[in-house]
């Protein structure tokens, strides 16, 4: 579960404010925001990477394809969220993909040119960008190890934490996560099944530990949470 004092830019930094090229003078015309439908893919495995993009509304899902052909789903994004930002590290070629998951799905995006440029001139910008793509990353590597080592149960309560500990909002023992994501989401991020998100939230539910509904997940106390 990663550590809350890593993430304290998520309360306190709106990166879309800041990197948006519409929020930025100047730049409102070189970088016009794109549309997509829904299910139509962002970019692809081995396309140019040398574009930044924000989600103005709607969602954002980053995965790849295994040997196999089974999907591997990384993170499911919403708005005021950036993804690609793995330009910033050197990566000439996707190796994911991106696609949008609703139909209004809006992004901006922003050359890897124009970020550095912004980066450069600006350097708390670079600081929680670099915080960013280090916490991005070290969530990766837990949920391969997640994967193979953790029961599907034991991966789910482990994501309601880390929800919890990134989005959660907490009134006195009580944590709320404001969430976007489906029993499918959940399943897809968590290398289970939709029907095994759904057994193991119920069951929390009747444990009086959660609550949720299509919006929100309440945490009755993250200590009684495993």
């Amino acid at each position: 579960m990663a550590d809350s004092s890593e993430l304290w830019f998520f309360e306190n930094v709106d990166l879309f404010n800041v990197l948006c090229p519409h929020k930025v003078k100047g730049m409102e015309d070189e970088h016009p925001m794109t549309h997509f439908k829904k299910n139509q893919f962002i970019y692809f495995p081995e396309d140019a990477s040398n574009t930044i993009y924000m989600i103005a509304d709607g969602r954002v899902k980053i995965g790849s394809y295994l040997e196999d052909g089974k999907e591997s789903v990384k993170a499911i994004l919403t708005k005021g969220e950036i993804f690609g930002e793995l330009a910033l590290t050197g990566e000439e070629k996707r190796q994911d993909y991106a696609q949008a998951l609703d139909a209004s799905t809006t992004v901006c995006p922003m050359t890897l040119e124009d970020m550095q440029n912004l980066m450069a001139n600006n350097k708390p910008l670079s600081f929680k960008m670099l915080k960013l793509i280090g916490l991005r990353l070290r969530k990766t590597e837990r949920r391969l190890e997640s994967l193979v080592f953790k029961d599907a149960r034991t991966r789910i309560i482990e994501f309601l934490k880390d929800e919890a500990d990134e989005k959660g909002k907490k009134v006195g023992f009580e944590t709320m996560i404001k969430s976007h994501l489906t029993h499918k989401d959940i399943a897809a991020l968590t290398g289970t099944s939709r029907q095994t998100v759904t057994t193991v939230l119920n069951e929390l539910r009747d444990k009086n530990i959660i609550n949720f509904d299509r919006r929100k997940i309440l945490i009755r106390d993250l200590e009684l949470l495993a």
